[in-house]
């Protein structure tokens, strides 16, 4: 029953964060647009039916049943067509199109979508507001107001990352005896046990027990785990002399490495493979003892990166998308693996979350951690998702603003007459077909989440 209980709260503290960060999200439109003069009519927690609201001034303020998403409602946010009408526009993560008042396709009138978006609200712009119309301000503040949402993801992430790295730290090998092999297994076995006449592993045969801490191995002082493994790697068979701390006190042992073949492993940990792609092999001392982790806090130089390294790894996936979700779906439909790096859905992030705050051997802290990271992490997929150029996301109100400041300054050069601002309402056939297809590949990944859910934990 505690299981259970624990597993409900991990997914709740992950939906609760990810109702604030939308929350703080929309704030970062919010802000802008009424420092600039907008008229903002709605700011939206969630989608569907509204739970609660309350209108403060001009604005009202609610939540709504599935919270999921978020928006701001501003009035004109694209211009008026040639009869001068406008409409209420909407700016969200994952709303657009579906709250209340968004422009509908009708049936057979994919070309008429531009004049349905325009026409849907047009008397929203009451009498003497079109100077607070959207489409009327600078294309600079046009685009902070739409790069203001996705800035306060990466803000929330950075703050995450920080309280992670300098806080709780990182996962890093200790100095001390997390585990001893019972025998020596060659590199290329399955088998995960020891056969009855199994040679000894040389770190049991010296009576290295869990939990030891090594001070010195053949005189050489040792300050990391690196260092003990170079120094045995570089031994097989010259008996060590190894100094460790056990209970408070030293002990002396003499363990001897023994020539083994093993993975040759780059710099990230893979397995190096030859030019056929069949793993490495090299001859190097062996003696079956793992390092145990310690959480080794990080400075405060150590929290852009991190993130710079999110940010990148979030966008190298966005691009490869397309053969992600080939994967996915071949996985979820299949007998294949799903990848423990590949995309995932809001419902797998929570299933991951109950899964770290349900297993009993995982410290408080550490369960602490884990969740600030996936946050942190949800908030870089949020910020980098929504600069994607396409409508309905932020970017694609972005490109449309950067165009219009494009056409601005040609004309400008070349002595023209001002063009008119860019109508971004012509973009609605393919707006619409960008939330089908974002529909469709949040539909699978949730399917995909639920049959064949990625396993981080064996």
């Amino acid at each position: 029953m505690d299981t259970v209980l624990l597993f409900i709260l991990g997914v709740a503290v992950i939906v609760v964060g990810l109702a604030v960060s939308i929350g703080l999200h929309e704030i970062g439109h919010l802000v802008p647009a009424k420092l600039f003069g907008v008229k903002v009519t709605q700011y939206m927690i969630g989608f569907g039916p509204t739970l609660w609201s309350k209108r403060k001034g001009e604005t009202e303020y609610g939540v709504k049943a599935i919270p999921l998403g978020g928006y701001i409602s501003m009035i004109g946010m694209f211009p008026p067509n040639k009869n001068g009408e406008s409409r209420d526009a909407t700016t969200g993560i994952f709303n657009a199109l579906v709250q209340e008042g968004a422009p509908q396709p009708k049936k057979n009138a994919l070309l008429t979508m531009a004049d349905d978006a325009r026409q849907a609200s047009a008397d929203t712009i009451g009498e003497g507001e079109d100077h607070r119309a959207f489409y009327q301000l600078p294309v600079w503040k046009r685009i902070v107001i739409m790069f203001g949402g996705p800035f306060m993801n990466l803000l929330i992430a950075i703050v995450l990352f920080a309280v992670l790295l300098m806080g709780f730290g990182t996962a890093q090998a200790s100095t001390t005896v997390g585990s001893v092999s019972a025998c020596v297994l060659p590199a290329t076995s399955t088998s995960q046990t020891c056969a009855a006449d199994a040679e000894k592993a040389p770190g049991a045969a010296a009576g290295l027990t869990p939990g030891d801490k090594l001070i010195s191995i053949d005189g050489t002082p040792i300050t990391s785990w690196e260092q003990s493994t170079e120094i045995i790697r570089n031994s097989p068979g010259t008996p060590l002399v190894v100094v460790v701390e056990r209970d408070g006190t030293q002990q002396t042992l003499t363990m001897t490495p023994k020539l083994t073949e093993r993975y040759t492993l780059d710099d990230s940990g893979a397995v190096v493979k030859d030019a056929d792609g069949n793993p490495v092999l090299v001859d190097v001392g062996f003696v079956g003892i793992g390092a145990a982790s310690e959480m080794v806090q990080q400075p405060a130089s150590s929290v852009l990166p991190q993130v710079g390294t999110n940010i990148a790894a979030v966008g190298h996936m966005i691009l490869n998308l397309p053969d992600r979700m080939v994967q996915v779906a071949t996985a979820a439909f299949g007998t294949g693996e799903r990848d423990p790096n590949g995309p995932i859905s809001v419902v797998g992030v929570g299933r991951v979350a109950g899964e770290i705050a349900s297993i009993d051997t995982i410290p408080v802290a550490n369960k602490i951690a884990s969740m600030l990271g996936l946050l942190a992490s949800l908030n870089i997929a949020l910020f980098v998702f929504n600069l994607i150029p396409l409508m309905p996301l932020d970017g694609g109100h972005i490109a449309g603003a950067l165009w219009d400041g494009l056409r601005r300054t040609f004309a400008k050069l070349f002595g023209r007459p001002k063009p008119a601002p860019v109508d971004m309402a012509k973009l609605m056939p393919l707006t619409f077909a960008v939330v089908i297809v974002l529909g469709g590949m949040s539909l699978l990944l949730i399917y995909a989440d639920i049959v064949k859910p990625i396993n981080l934990f064996g």
